[in-house]
């Protein structure tokens, strides 16, 4: 007996569907994952490097970033201002925070401060943050992995 192959005529096609819903799924997910840190730099800042430098254990719950120039400059909300200027942003930061129902207490002032600035300058930025009732603050800096010869 024999058995003849049967062919059929159509091109057989797959349904890219389900393909394409895990691609938009798997893009989704990946975005919600981003580390959104490049949202606090400043192209003026350079951090300093430094071998006790390590990554947040987590996410500041109130982050108020501030970066600090090498003029010693205060940059917050993208204007520049002389450090001496920096109450009426600092008073508008604290009145965020109350119709959230929170104190300035409960914000963490993030410096950023280049990392040619002046320490003095970054003492005086964190006095004028305490005049204004703000009471945690984080130093920011670029991790040495000892990678320098």
């Amino acid at each position: 007996m024999r058995v003849t192959k049967q062919t059929s005529g159509g091109v057989l096609e797959g349904d890219l569907t389900p393909m394409i819903d895990m691609t938009f799924q798997l893009i989704a997910f990946f975005m919600v994952l981003i580390n959104f840190t490049q949202s606090e730099q400043h192209e003026k800042i350079q951090l300093p490097d430094s071998e006790l430098a390590k990554p947040p254990e987590g996410p500041v719950e109130f982050p108020i970033t501030i970066h600090l120039t090498t003029e010693g400059n205060a940059i917050i909300g993208g204007n520049e201002i002389p450090i001496a200027a920096l109450n009426p942003f600092l008073v508008k930061e604290r009145q965020v925070l109350m119709s959230q129902n929170k104190l300035s207490k409960d914000a963490t002032i993030v410096i950023r401060a280049h990392k040619e600035a002046q320490t003095g300058r970054v003492q005086e930025l964190i006095q004028k943050c305490q005049d204004n009732t703000f009471e945690k603050f984080a130093l920011r800096a670029k991790e040495d992995v000892g990678n320098n010869p």
